[in-house]
């Protein structure tokens, strides 16, 4: 009994293993970027749902419903955009950024002076979109601007 019990935990324990290395789940509005760190190659996932890959496959998912980016000030007027990641421009953007969990950017910050904090993807495209130079990977949708 105990053999067994035993064998019943490794056998768990091997599976959540695989779950955490192997699987990644992409919702619809998610897009997928593979990175195989053998052979280097960057490919974007097309497929949605549970998807598998080998271990030396690292995956890093992007949402790409438009979001609102703002620059924060104490003033009275405020200055707004509504910004989309361009899912087909992905390699453009692992080019300019390099290839990382995205998500994770950002996420000690010991910035006390905002109630709001930008963090992760969202603070990457921010600065993308209201940087000098255009990216074809961020697109902007709408422009608010009040005074």
């Amino acid at each position: 009994m105990k053999k067994l019990r035993v064998a019943g935990i490794t056998c768990l324990a091997a599976l959540v293993l695989f779950w955490l290395i192997c699987v990644h789940y992409a919702e619809v509005n998610q897009l997928g970027i593979r990175w195989n760190f053998v052979t280097g190659e960057i490919s974007a996932d097309i497929h949605k749902g549970i998807n598998v890959t080998p271990p030396w496959v690292l995956v890093s998912l992007i949402n790409t419903h438009p979001m609102r980016v703002c620059v924060t000030t104490s003033g009275r007027g405020f200055n707004c955009r509504l910004i989309q990641f361009q899912s087909k421009y992905y390699r453009e953007f692992v080019e300019t950024e390099g290839f990382r969990y995205w998500w994770w950017a950002n996420r000690i910050s010991f910035n006390f002076g905002y109630s709001e904090e930008y963090r992760g993807m969202k603070d990457l495209l921010r600065g993308y979109s209201y940087g000098v130079k255009q990216y074809s990977f961020v697109k902007t949708l709408k422009e608010y601007q009040e005074e």
